[in-house]
């Protein structure tokens, strides 16, 4: 399954290359979110909120309820979530499912207390849990910070906290190259959502070839 997803930045719709350099900036967001009514889900990104740099939650929220409403989509939201009040707010405007990832993660460590409140108050199959890498390692606040922990080592406790991982291949985030299914190699057992998935054009054939078991692929 193909994700369309919309990544927020100062009130537009980005492209950023490993997360830093910005490719592409539409300020028209809702025809954005035009061209993706016929998928059954949407990816909404904050990434300025992901970064502690201001928010764009006035237009998150528009966007989730529009797609919700109007195009009946299933939406995901991530970005800067992490307070269970935070979450809670999401779902109340029409989130299906939200993305935890730098409040999973304390001290470099699993932030089991966060987690264990967290999916106590909110149903695990609303949360899905960001396991982004960079150089094979955990990237976390907006992929400015890192933890030397793999995706592989922590999948198996955070497990009964959610209902999928969310995958993004940090070095590749925006470049528009196949994924490196290697890095994530307890996906084959996990159900989970790889971010920054294969070229658009064929995306299809590298589908059926290159994604594990139970897995989508968001764009």
């Amino acid at each position: 399954m193909l994700i369309p997803c919309i990544d927020l930045q100062s009130g537009q719709a980005v492209q950023l290359v490993h997360g830093r350099r910005r490719e592409l900036a539409v300020s028209d967001v809702n025809a954005q979110l035009h061209k993706f009514r016929r998928y059954k889900w949407l990816h909404i990104v904050d990434l300025d909120a992901a970064m502690n740099k201001n928010h764009n939650n006035a237009l998150v929220a528009s966007l989730c309820k529009r797609a919700r409403r109007k195009y009946k989509m299933n939406v995901r939201v991530g970005g800067g979530i992490r307070s269970i009040a935070r979450a809670k707010q999401l779902i109340k405007l029409g989130a299906t499912q939200i993305v935890i990832g730098s409040a999973a993660f304390a001290k470099g460590k699993l932030n089991l207390s966060f987690l264990r409140a967290f999916a106590g108050a909110i149903p695990r199959q609303k949360i899905v849990i960001a396991l982004d890498t960079y150089k094979g390692k955990i990237a976390t606040h907006g992929w400015r910070k890192y933890i030397s922990l793999h995706p592989q080592e922590v999948m198996s406790a955070l497990e009964p906290f959610c209902c999928a991982f969310l995958c993004t291949d940090v070095d590749r985030e925006g470049t528009l190259e196949n994924g490196r299914r290697r890095r994530h190699g307890a996906l084959q057992e996990s159900p989970a959502l790889i971010a920054n998935g294969p070229r658009v054009e064929n995306c299809r054939d590298e589908y059926r070839e290159r994604s594990p078991r139970n897995s989508r692929i968001t764009i």
